[in-house]
C-alpha cells in the first residue's frame, strides 16, 4: 500500500536541491499508494573518505545521513524540509558526484501517522542503516522482544523498525565474526550480505531499500511478495567535473539509478526497466547493478557468495502524459472521461468484423493455446476483490451462457479464510487492475498448489499476477492514477466478455448472439461517449443528494454488479453510506428502510429482468421511495408511467454490455458527491490505490 522510492547518482554532478526535487517528485507520484505521512533520507555531505580497518568510511559516518519525516500530505514534507533547510544553513547548491536518496510515502497500518512512524526508520543513533518499506512483517513483535533483549530501544510503534535494527545487529555480528577470521586485508562485510541475513529472519510481505553511511553510495533493495521496479538511465559518454570534461569509460559511465513501487514513478526519467522479482537482491554500487539470488531454504552459517543472476532492460510501455492531469481537475475525472480512448484501446485487435468468408469472432492471443482446456473444466472460479470481484461477477452469466461451463464467484480473501476447494479440472480466474492485490496473489498460490489451470486479467505488464498465471489477457486500460478504479473496471468487462465470446466460439446455437455482442463491442466506444455527455445532469443530480446520509441501489441480473460497483464508488470517495442490493431480495429486509426521505436508485435497463425491475419501482413508488431511475433510451414512460421519479436515460446496447454503459453516470455522480461534498477525490480517506497488504 506504501510507495517507496529511490534516486542514485553516479559520476553526474548534482546539487542537492535537484536531489531533493527528484525525491519529492517521486513521491508525488507514488502519493496514490499511501498519504498519510511521508518522509526522506539524503546525505549531509559528498562522501570522500578511505575505508577504516572497520570496514567504515570515517567521514561518512562523521556526518550521519539526514532524514526528514512528516506525517499529512507530500506537500507537508517538503514545507518541513526547506524549512530545515533555512534553520540550519544547508547548502542546497552543494554538488554531489554520487549520492544515494530513499523516500517513502505511507499507508498506516503499524501506529497512527506522525513523523516517529514515517519512513525511512532507522537502527537508531547515527543513523547507520535506514530502511524503506512496503508490506507488513507478520513475526516483527517476536523480532522485536529479541532485539530489546539486546539493549536495543524502539521508538515508533512500526512494524518496520526491526529491519534497521535487525540490520545493525547482524552488521555488527557478520564484522565481529569476519574479522576473526579475516585479519589482513580485511574488507568488511557486503550490504547484500547484510541485507540476506535480514531477509533470512523475516516473515511476511515486502519490498524493501536499505541506505547505510557504513557503505556510502552503495543501495541495496529486495523483496518479497510487494511490488518493485529498477530504471536506469545512462547520462552519455562524457560529464562534467569541477577539473572540467573527462572521457568516462564503461565501468564509470554517468548514471542516474531509480527504484520505485510503480512504474508511474520512473516513466519521466527512463523508460529502461527491469521488474525485480520475489527473493532477489539488488545492490547498487559504483554504478553497476549486481542481482543476487536469496536462498530462504540456505543456513545462514558462514558468509558464502549468493548466486548471481543475469537480467535483460525492457522498455516501458507509458507516456509521461498518461500520469498528468491535463485539463482536468482531478485524475479520477480525468479517467471517467478517458473510457471511450480506454476502451478502444482494450478492444483493438480483438474483435474480428467478419466478411462472407469469415465469421465475426475474438482474438484473444495470451488465451488462444489454453480455450480447449478452459472449455473442457469442472468450473471457472472467477476471484478478486472489490471493483475487481464487481467486474467479474458483470459477466459471470454470460460465461456460463456461451460455454456452458459453471462459475463460481470467490472474493479471495474469503476462500483462503475458508480453505475451499479447488481442484486439477478447474479454471481460476484472477482479476485485479494492479496485479499486486495480496489476497489475490495468495489465492493464485493457493490455486497453482491444487493443480488448477490459472488464468490472470490484470492492467499491469509484468505485474505478479501476470507473470504468476499460465495464460491471461491485458486490458490495455492504461495508467489508472485515481484511488477509485473506473476505466479498469470498464475494460475489464471488455475483456470477460471477450473471453466468454471466445470460449463459445464453437457452439453454432449462439452463432448469432455472439455476433450481436460483437457488433455492439464495436459500438462500445461512442455508446460510451454518449452515456458522457449526462456529466451536468448528474452534477445536478448531485446537488440534491449532498447532504444525505444514505443511498440505496437496486440491481438484478446483469446490473446487480452495476449497484455494487455504483454503491462502492459512492462510499469510498463521497464518504456516504451507500448499498447496492440485489432487487430481489427487496422484500426480504430492504424494503423497511424506504420513506419518502432515503434516495434509492433503480437500474432498469431493458433486458430479460426489466419487467421485474419495473415491478419494484411500482412497489418503491406505492411505498413514497424517493426514487432515481436508469433506464433505456426512450423507456422513461414505460418504467416510470406516473413520472413520479427521476429518470436517467441511457443509451441501449446487449444486455451483456449494458453495465458498462449503467456504470458511468454512476461514477460521475460518485464524483461530483465527493467534490461537492469537500472532499478528495484521487485520495479518500484511509484508502490507497494497490492493495498490497492483507
Amino acid at each position: 500500500m506504501c510507495g517507496i522510492f529511490a534516486y542514485v547518482v553516479f559520476n553526474a554532478p548534482k546539487e542537492r536541491k535537484h536531489i531533493l526535487e527528484v525525491l519529492f517528485n517521486g513521491l508525488r507520484r507514488l502519493e496514490y499508494r499511501g498519504y498519510d505521512s511521508a518522509g526522506i533520507s539524503i546525505d549531509y555531505e559528498p562522501s570522500v573518505g578511505a575505508k577504516s580497518s572497520g570496514g567504515l568510511k570515517d567521514l561518512a559516518i562523521s556526518h550521519p545521513p539526514l532524514v526528514f519525516r512528516q506525517s499529512g500530505k507530500i506537500e507537508k514534507l517538503v514545507t518541513t524540509v526547506y524549512q530545515e533547510v533555512d534553520e540550519t544553513d544547508l547548502d542546497l547548491e552543494l554538488s554531489f558526484l554520487n549520492h544515494v536518496g530513499i523516500a517513502h510515502t505511507r499507508w498506516a497500518t503499524h501506529g497512527p501517522p506522525s513523523p516517529r512512524n514515517s519512513h525511512p526508520q532507522s537502527s537508531g543513533e547515527g543513523n547507520e542503516f535506514l530502511v524503506v518499506h512496503n508490506g507488513i512483517i507478520t513475526n516483527y513483535l517476536v523480532l522485536k522482544e529479541t532485539l530489546l533483549r539486546h539493549g536495543f530501544i524502539f521508538e515508533s510503534d512500526t512494524d518496520t523498525e526491526v529491519i534497521p535494527k535487525l540490520a545493525k545487529f547482524v552488521y555488527d555480528k557478520l564484522s565481529e565474526d569476519t574479522k576473526k577470521t579475516h585479519q589482513e586485508g580485511y574488507e568488511g562485510v557486503n550490504l547484500h550480505q547484510v541485507v540476506m541475513e535480514v531477509m533470512r529472519q523475516l516473515e511476511g510481505a515486502y519490498a524493501l531499500i536499505f541506505k547505510s553511511p557504513h557503505y556510502p553510495n552503495e543501495l541495496v533493495a529486495c523483496k518479497r511478495g510487494s511490488p518493485l521496479l529498477i530504471g536506469i538511465k545512462d547520462l552519455g559518454d562524457e560529464v562534467k567535473t569541477r577539473d572540467g570534461f573527462v572521457s568516462a569509460q564503461d565501468s564509470g559511465r554517468p548514471k542516474e539509478i531509480f527504484l520505485a513501487s510503480d512504474a508511474s514513478a520512473l516513466v519521466e526519467h527512463t523508460k529502461r526497466v527491469m521488474i525485480i522479482e520475489d527473493d532477489e537482491v539488488v545492490h547498487v554500487k559504483d554504478g553497476s547493478v549486481s542481482i543476487f539470488k536469496f536462498d530462504p531454504t540456505r543456513s545462514s552459517g558462514g558468509l558464502r557468495r549468493p548466486a548471481s543472476i543475469q537480467r535483460a532492460l525492457s522498455t516501458l510501455d507509458m507516456e509521461v502524459e498518461q500520469i498528468k492531469k491535463g485539463n482536468y481537475d482531478h485524475y479520477m475525472q480525468k479517467e471517467i472521461h478517458e473510457q471511450p480512448e480506454s476502451l478502444t484501446t482494450t478492444l483493438r485487435g480483438r474483435l474480428i468484423r467478419g466478411d462472407d468468408f469469415k465469421a465475426k469472432s475474438v482474438l484473444l492471443g495470451g488465451l488462444k493455446d489454453h480455450l480447449r482446456t478452459i472449455r473442457r473444466s469442472r468450473r471457472v472460479l472467477f476471484i478478486g476483490c472489490g471493483t475487481s470481484y464487481h467486474a467479474a461477477l458483470a459477466t459471470r452469466a454470460l460465461l456460463e451462457e456461451l460455454s456452458g461451463v459453471p462459475v463460481t464467484m470467490e472474493i479471495a480473501s474469503d476462500l483462503l479464510d475458508r480453505q475451499g476447494p479447488i481442484y486439477r479440472e478447474d479454471t481460476a480466474v484472477f482479476v485485479s487492475q494492479s496485479g499486486e492485490t495480496a489476497d489475490t496473489l495468495q489465492a493464485l498460490e493457493y490455486a497453482k498448489s491444487h493443480g488448477a489451470l490459472c488464468v490472470g486479467i490484470t492492467n499491469t505488464v509484468g505485474s505478479a499476477i501476470s507473470r504468476g498465471t499460465d495464460c491471461g489477457v491485458h486490458i490495455n486500460a492504461g495508467c489508472e492514477i485515481g484511488v477509485a478504479s473506473t476505466k479498469a473496471y470498464t475494460s475489464q468487462i471488455a475483456v470477460m466478455t471477450m473471453l466468454a465470446l471466445a470460449l463459445g466460439e464453437d457452439t453454432i446455437s449462439t452463432r448469432a448472439r455472439r455476433e450481436a455482442i460483437i457488433d455492439d463491442l464495436l459500438e462500445l466506444p461512442n455508446m460510451v461517449k454518449e452515456v458522457l455527455q449526462l456529466d451536468e445532469e448528474m452534477k445536478e443530480l448531485a446537488k440534491e443528494l449532498m447532504d444525505e446520509q444514505s443511498l440505496l441501489l437496486f440491481g438484478r441480473g446483469y446490473n446487480y454488479a452495476t449497484a455494487l460497483e455504483g454503491a462502492l464508488k459512492v462510499k469510498e470517495v463521497a464518504l456516504m453510506h451507500s448499498e447496492g442490493i440485489l432487487a430481489g431480495e427487496m422484500k426480504h429486509g430492504p424494503l423497511a428502510l424506504v420513506d419518502e426521505t432515503l434516495p434509492i436508485i433503480v437500474i432498469a435497463t431493458r433486458d430479460g429482468t426489466c419487467s421485474k425491475q419495473q415491478s419494484v419501482i411500482q412497489q418503491l413508488q406505492a411505498r413514497k421511495g424517493r426514487l432515481i431511475v436508469i433506464c433505456s433510451k426512450g423507456d422513461a414512460a414505460t418504467v416510470c408511467p406516473n413520472g413520479a421519479s427521476h429518470v436517467i436515460e441511457v443509451p441501449q446496447l446487449q444486455d451483456c454490455i449494458q453495465p458498462i454503459i449503467n456504470i458511468i453516470p454512476l461514477q460521475l455522480l460518485a464524483y461530483h458527491l465527493t467534490v461537492l461534498r469537500g472532499f478528495n477525490v484521487d485520495q479518500p480517506r484511509n484508502l490507497a490505490k494497490s492493495v498490497t497488504t492483507e
